[in-house]
């Protein structure tokens, strides 16, 4: 099965120029969703890994799927002013815009190993800032992985430069 068959494009969506690449197809089709999770959980079997972090919001649907198949803990980096306890925080620049990250101070572990998932892989911003988090609560990052990568936009080179893999499940060239 080709995964990107499963994912649809939607044109000037959130602004005019921007290629979407909407997952929420592919988390219709069981089949598909299944072999995502799996595909993204794959490189890290029997790997000493203690927890992945998902980032908001489709990070969220892969990341806590990838946790359960790895028998791991999940941690949220949800947008700022979301979560109810003391937090790291790290601003980011998107593709369209800037947002803040944020993590609970508690949820890592100096040392934790720790991978990081998310649905799409742009510019790297939101991937670079949980990255940022992890590393100044004292965790350490085994690697990334997402679901879709733009490389025209270079994240992977954002991530790989901080020493990071990236593995992503399928790429598309245009924007």
């Amino acid at each position: 099965m080709l995964l990107s068959e499963h994912i649809r494009t939607i044109p000037d969506y959130p602004k005019p120029g921007i290629l979407f690449r909407d997952v929420t197809t592919l988390l219709l089709d069981p089949i598909a969703f299944h072999q995502t999770v799996s595909a993204l959980a794959k490189p890290f079997e029997g790997n000493e890994i203690d927890k992945v972090v998902g980032i908001e919001a489709r990070g969220f649907i892969f990341g806590a799927a990838v946790a359960y198949e790895l028998n791991v803990g999940f941690v949220p980096a949800r947008k700022a002013g979301n979560l109810p306890s003391e937090v790291f925080q790290q601003h980011y620049e998107l593709e369209y815009g800037s947002s803040t990250l944020e993590i609970h101070k508690d949820a890592i572990k100096p040392k934790d190993s720790i991978i990081v998932i998310d649905d799409l892989l742009a510019t790297g911003g939101s991937a670079c800032a949980a990255i940022d988090l992890i590393l100044g609560a004292g965790g350490s990052v085994a690697s990334c992985g997402f679901v879709v990568e733009l490389p025209d936009l270079t994240g992977r080179q954002r991530i790989e430069s901080k020493s990071i893999a990236v593995h992503s499940l399928c790429q598309f060239q245009d924007i």
